[in-house]
């Protein structure tokens, strides 16, 4: 399981599992929190591309779909 800290997503760099059209390597690029410090929006960008996705941010642990930095 990958560990993160919900204050340190801004800005990290992932590599996704399934490559679909060169979009491999992300990087989070809007974190909103709430008024608890939870976090309600998590935006990811794919650096080839430069398209953007609402992700669950909680998906990011899981090592078969995300791996930490540029792999």
């Amino acid at each position: 399981m990958n560990k993160i800290s919900p204050k340190t997503l801004l800005n990290s760099k992932w590599t996704s599992s399934n490559v679909i059209g060169k979009e491999k390597h992300f990087v989070i690029m809007k974190v909103e929190f709430d008024d608890n410090n939870k976090i309600v929006e998590c935006i990811i960008e794919a650096v080839m591309t430069n398209n953007q996705y609402a992700i669950n941010w909680r998906e990011l642990k899981q090592p078969t779909k995300w791996k930490v930095g540029w792999q």
